[in-house]
């Protein structure tokens, strides 16, 4: 019952009222970065969601657009903005998501939205992430979020997958503050967010 209507109903009513409640700290985040990003406030990317159905994804935008003599952008640790890191660091930078979330794209709890050039590497086990809606913060986001390996991610993700229940979904929802405020796993050892996935081993 609750993996079939019950957790997108719960998902629709807490979304709705968390934006509500953000929305001052939303319109404030938005305006700083509308400053510092020349007018471009929010990132949009094409995400698969559940059954690897595309759908855009909305986010603060915390790097800038600067690029290299030959016009390639520079390393992502090299656009971070001070600001953009803070909001990071803060998670702030995931309220545009709830937007998401109340349209029907994603869900409050579940595997974080990759990158649709992911998805032909996937083995079979992996690409079972996609059997429910992708989520603001997951199983994996609270075992490591981007310190871990994509190997451990996706195990994560998928045993998630295995074993959605509401009281799996409560406990993610309070170990997800308790890691906002430590500010773990932000950043893999070699990456300032997390590096490309090119296949498992």
């Amino acid at each position: 019952m609750y993996r079939k209507g019950l957790k997108r109903l719960i998902d629709l009513m807490l979304s709705g009222t968390a934006f509500i409640i953000a929305l001052p700290v939303f319109l404030l985040t938005a305006f700083v970065l509308y400053i510092l990003n020349d007018g471009k406030p929010f990132f949009f990317q094409v995400r698969p969601g559940k059954q690897a159905k595309l759908f855009t994804v909305i986010k603060f935008k915390t790097m800038n657009d600067k690029k290299d003599h030959m016009g390639n952008l520079l390393p992502d640790a090299q656009r971070l903005t001070v600001f953009g890191q803070w909001v990071r660091k803060t998670s702030l930078d995931e309220i545009p998501q709830l937007l998401n979330v109340i349209k029907g794209d994603m869900s409050l709890i579940g595997p974080r939205p990759l990158l649709v050039e992911y998805l032909p590497l996937y083995n079979s086990i992996q690409a079972r992430r996609h059997d429910v809606r992708p989520g603001i913060t997951g199983w994996a986001q609270v075992n490591g979020r981007n310190a871990i390996s994509w190997d451990r991610k996706f195990e994560l993700d998928v045993w998630y997958v295995e074993h959605l229940s509401w009281l799996l979904d409560l406990k993610i929802v309070f170990l997800t503050v308790f890691k906002v405020f430590k500010r773990e796993g932000i950043s893999s050892d070699t990456s300032a967010t997390m590096e490309k996935f090119t296949g498992s081993k």
